[in-house]
């Protein structure tokens, strides 16, 4: 146990005047079960709800609850609440006032701090397993000078004379491509790599795919003519941190953690599902009274520190647990129709599928239901990958969070690393 963290932990509960919230969170099972009685449900038309009314378990749609949502009937989620021809999702509720309201976060604050919220790419970084493969294999290409030793490597030389009267050089890279079986062409590498803010196109039920866009009409060879990355936009909103692995370690927790990575950092559980109670718990933990429309909702587990590398070799064993070989922590379907009833602009975490793999929950025999519910029934953007140690070091819970993604016509997500901006707390 981390007595500094409990600390804190237990002084920001008093300050926001929740020492009755045990009793509440008590009430939802740790496998995200029914709440304990006599707790109202909220009005479904409040988005602002404040943490300690946050119990109920409702969404604009009905119940949060695990069941399977049926997309065969249309209407039932389609159009969307931003319009039948809407392509954002809920991107629009990052308005020019809500971003006003993210930059005054720092707006009197002596010192800021920068933090870059992605990772490292490297080759061979490692990524779900599909066919073709989502391959990183980064190839330098020199000109204007020899290099014996680079060109023995099999280095890529453009030209070797350098240009002009001023000898100009350059460096620049180059990506490796593939063939794979079934596939004529090579392919090289894709945005569904490290971190990564996937697009309302990425996933779909059949053909269908979010606001009731068909697969057939809009899919092209270059990408999707709808809901492509360039309908993204530069995002700077308010970001929020649920450190479900700081308050576990802060309270003793081991029941909810795995193995430590090579490195010696704690991660959670490879299976752990992170419930209603632990998204209470790390609002506590982090003072946060309530989420708002447009937030960038992240969720630390502690994931990434399975690609730590020694001398550039990360552990063989480390990249197969990060894999999922024993499956990954967040969250399941309670979970995310919860906190989709908050309209947050996106909502991710430090692994890469941010939904619960290898958990007995997941013998329903769905695939990727978060992804599905999320992206297709209420537009909302997943973040994948995001590293969030630097803001929770510092104990900050809120932040600015901006990331622009690579404006890529039909793309299905960006991988450009997010940031945050934050006067930190320590």
């Amino acid at each position: 146990m981390r007595p500094d963290l409990v600390e804190s932990y237990l002084s920001r509960r008093a300050a926001l005047g929740l020492a009755g919230r045990a009793a509440v969170a008590g009430g939802v099972a740790a496998t995200g079960g029914a709440l304990a009685p006599g707790i109202a449900a909220a009005d479904s038309t409040t988005t602002n709800t404040p943490a300690d009314t946050m119990a109920d378990d409702t969404t604009a749609d009905g119940a949060a609850d695990d069941s399977p949502f049926d997309y065969s009937d249309l209407a039932a989620w389609a159009p969307s609440r931003y319009g039948p021809d809407d392509q954002r999702g809920s991107l629009n509720e990052i308005t020019p006032e809500t971003t006003a309201r993210a930059l005054r976060l720092v707006r009197d604050a002596r010192e800021v701090r920068t933090y870059n919220l992605g990772e490292v790419m490297w080759n061979g970084f490692p990524g779900f397993v599909t066919t073709p493969p989502r391959l990183y294999e980064q190839r330098l290409t020199i000109g204007g000078y020899t290099s014996p030793r680079f060109e023995a490597e099999g280095g890529i030389v453009q030209f070797r004379e350098p240009l002009g009267s001023n000898r100009l050089s350059l460096h620049e890279e180059r990506f490796a491509a593939v063939a794979s079986p079934g596939h004529t062409r090579q392919y090289s590498t894709t945005y569904q790599l490290g971190v990564q803010l996937d697009g309302l196109n990425h996933v779909g039920c059949g053909e269908y795919f979010y606001n009731g866009h068909r697969g057939p009409e809009i899919d092209e060879l270059y990408g999707t003519s709808k809901l492509g990355a360039e309908h993204t936009g530069p995002i700077v909103t308010r970001g929020v941190l649920l450190d479900v692995l700081g308050v576990k370690l802060a309270t003793g927790d081991d029941s909810a953690l795995g193995p430590p990575a090579a490195n010696g950092a704690p991660v959670l559980a490879s299976d752990y599902r992170i419930t209603l109670r632990d998204i209470h718990d790390a609002m506590d933990f982090g003072g946060i009274g309530r989420f708002e429309p447009g937030d960038a909702i992240l969720f630390r587990t502690g994931w990434n520190q399975l690609l730590h590398r020694v001398d550039r070799q990360p552990d063989p064993a480390d990249i197969d647990r990060w894999m999922g070989s024993g499956g990954l922590p967040g969250i399941y379907l309670r979970e995310a129709r919860y906190l989709a009833r908050h309209r947050p602009a996106l909502i991710g975490s430090d692994t890469w599928a941010l939904e619960v793999l290898g958990n007995p929950v997941n013998d329903d025999g769905l695939v990727f239901p978060v992804h599905q519910d999320l992206l297709m029934r209420f537009g909302i953007r997943i973040a994948e990958s995001v590293v969030l140690d630097g803001p929770a070091r510092d104990r900050l819970h809120t932040f600015v969070y901006l990331v622009t993604p690579q404006l890529a016509e039909g793309a299905t997500c960006g991988n450009t690393p997010p940031a945050a901006l934050g006067a930190p707390r320590r």
